[in-house]
Formats: structure tokens, C-alpha cells, sequence
């Protein structure tokens, strides 16, 4: 199941070994809290125990399979964390057959980052209940969002909502700090809207970004100085902006020459349909010779930086002139 999903599962029913694994640090830290919150555990000190999963080997193996069957004291249930656990095939044969018959009074919680190579595939096996807490879709995220904002009593548009998701570059942990953030502000039954978000959250850097290649597909000179000299007074070196312009001519010019649907081609750019759409409309009004005349050129001007025949500033200089002025 999504992470987002677990709330209403717990609800329902308290399964004895999950897997909570996945690259999004903020929605495995709450599911973990969330599963503990539903264990109900009045005596925490004595029936919550945490492992490290990496010291899990040989005979700490079998002891902590053994170990698992302890009842807990003073409450109905005991709760069992064990981070960073990638048991190999040969070692998840020694828990098999716990998982597949666990003890009811033992709620058992993996969790993990995200699968490792030549281990086991955990969520795969029988007995074990998966809580996908990998990075979620600007769709399922503004949704999510969307609850965060109701449960604290403020109410949100779907356009604040989506330019907060993009503004946070999709950090669940950005987001929940940012709505803290709102409802201090705004208090309950406030309204977020658009301008409050351009207001008071602060744009990550790959949105601005991605604002600097947008500016310069559709040659705004004024938005396009304005967002540059705001990353390169907070530190984004000019290596980085001009790896970020010549990426995005790279995206236009494969784009201009890609006979494949908008959602075929967002498969393997590894980006949004959305995303592709837009791209495809900028290669469009610039034109597919002047896309491949800008990548060249800005392939050639980054890779003479790199090779030091130009400086970083006088690269990203020529590259600003070769985008607004031919």
C-alpha cells in the first residue's frame, strides 16, 4: 500500500510484520510513528526495541528470530523496529518461517531506504505488509497535501496547492514544515491561495531552475537576469547554471526529432507527460534547427569551461548571448 494509505489501514487492522521502505525519509519516519501510535503501548521503555538491521547476521540472526517471540510486559502487544535490514535469500530463509507464522503479540517493523543489490526483495514474500514510502506524484502529493491543509482548518485552491508541490520540488518533508509554516500565519480557517504561496514559501532551487530555461525558451531577458542573479547570489555556481541551460537545449533537441507519443517520450527522458508537453511547445516556437544551433553551442561552450579554454563567467556569459541574441 502508499504510504498515504496506511492511516485508514491501521483502522481496519494491525498487521504483524511490515515493510516500510522507500526513498522518502518524511512518510517513512510518520508510518513508523503512525504503526507504533496504533500498537498503543503504555509501557514504550520496556516493549519498544529497536535493531540495526546490518548487525543481523549468523547467530544474531537466529537470536533475533527468538527474540521476536517475547511476550511483551505490562501491554498487549510488542513492538519490534529494525532499520536498514537487507537480508540476503539465504539469510531471509532463517526468518521465513517466523514471518509466515509470527507471533500476534509482536508487531514487526522493517525499515528501509530502498532495496539494495543482492538481497532479497522483502516486499515480494509471504507474510509481510508493504508501505510504499517512495516519492509520490505531483498529483497524489497535492492530494495529501491537500488533507494536511484540512486537517489544520485552513482551505487551499488546486493551483496554490500545485505551486507548492513544485516551489518544494515534491519534499513531503518541505511541504509538512511549510504548512506548519501557513497555518502559523494564517491561522484557522485561513485560506491558502496562489499569492499566498508566492508570498511566503520559498522556491527550491530546481524550480528556479527550471524557471531560468523557461524564461530563456520564451527569451524573456528581464525574468531571465532576475532569476540568475538570485541563484548566483545564493551560491549556485555558474558551472551548474550553464550544465542546467545546455540539459534543457539537450531535452528540446531530442524532443524536436522524437516520433513517440507525449507519454512514451516521458518514459524514457525519465520526466512528466506534462513536462514533455511543455517542452515539445518551446522546441515548436523556437524552431528544430535554432534548438540544435543552441545545444551545440551551449555543449560547446560547457565543455570549453570544464577544459579550462573559458572561464565559468565568461562561459555563461557567451551562452546568455548566444541564447538572446543569436
Amino acid at each position: 500500500m502508499k504510504f498515504i494509505q496506511l492511516a485508514k489501514s491501521l483502522k481496519e487492522e494491525l498487521c504483524p510484520v511490515y515493510l516500510v521502505e522507500g526513498e522518502e525519509t518524511y512518510f517513512r519516519d510518520h508510518a513508523v510513528k503512525s504503526i507504533a501510535a496504533a500498537c498503543d503501548l503504555s509501557q514504550p521503555t520496556l516493549n519498544d526495541v529497536r535493531y540495526e538491521g546490518e548487525t543481523l547476521k549468523g547467530e544474531k540472526l537466529v537470536a533475533f528470530k527468538a527474540d521476536l517471540c517475547t511476550l511483551p510486559f505490562l501491554d498487549e502487544r510488542r513492538l519490534v523496529r529494525v532499520y536498514g535490514f537487507y537480508p540476503t535469500e539465504k539469510e531471509w530463509e532463517v526468518l521465513r518461517p517466523y514471518v509466515e507464522a509470527p507471533c500476534q503479540s509482536t508487531v514487526l517493523v522493517i525499515v528501509n531506504g530502498g532495496k539494495k543489490a543482492n538481497a532479497a526483495d522483502l516486499k515480494k514474500k509471504k507474510g509481510i505488509t508493504f508501505v510504499d514510502c517512495a516519492r509520490e506524484s505531483e498529483e497524489t502529493l497535492t492530494r495529501w497535501l491537500f488533507g494536511m491543509f484540512r486537517k489544520r482548518g485552513l482551505t487551499a485552491d488546486g493551483e496554490a496547492l500545485s505551486l507548492m508541490v513544485r516551489y518544494c520540488n515534491s519534499d513531503a518533508a518541505r511541504m509538512a514544515k511549510e504548512c506548519e509554516k501557513l497555518f502559523c500565519l494564517l491561522g484557522e480557517g485561513g485560506a491558502v491561495t496562489k499569492e499566498v504561496v508566492e508570498e511566503h514559501i520559498a522556491k527550491d532551487t530546481e524550480y528556479k531552475i527550471y524557471e531560468l530555461t523557461q524564461a530563456a525558451s520564451r527569451k524573456n531577458g528581464g525574468l531571465f537576469c532576475e532569476i540568475l542573479h538570485d541563484l548566483l547570489e545564493k551560491g549556485f555556481d555558474e558551472y551548474a547554471v550553464l550544465a542546467a541551460l545546455t540539459s534543457h537545449y539537450r531535452t528540446l533537441y531530442e524532443l524536436s526529432n522524437m516520433r513517440l507519443s507525449d507519454a512514451e517520450a516521458a518514459k524514457v527522458l525519465g520526466v512528466k507527460p506534462y513536462s514533455v508537453q511543455k517542452n515539445r511547445e518551446a522546441a515548436a516556437r523556437i524552431g528544430k534547427e535554432r534548438v540544435q544551433e543552441l545545444y551545440e553551442g551551449l555543449y560547446s561552450l560547457s565543455g570549453g569551461a570544464k577544459s579550462g579554454i573559458y572561464s565559468a563567467k565568461g562561459a555563461l556569459f557567451a551562452a546568455t548571448a548566444k541564447i538572446f541574441f543569436g
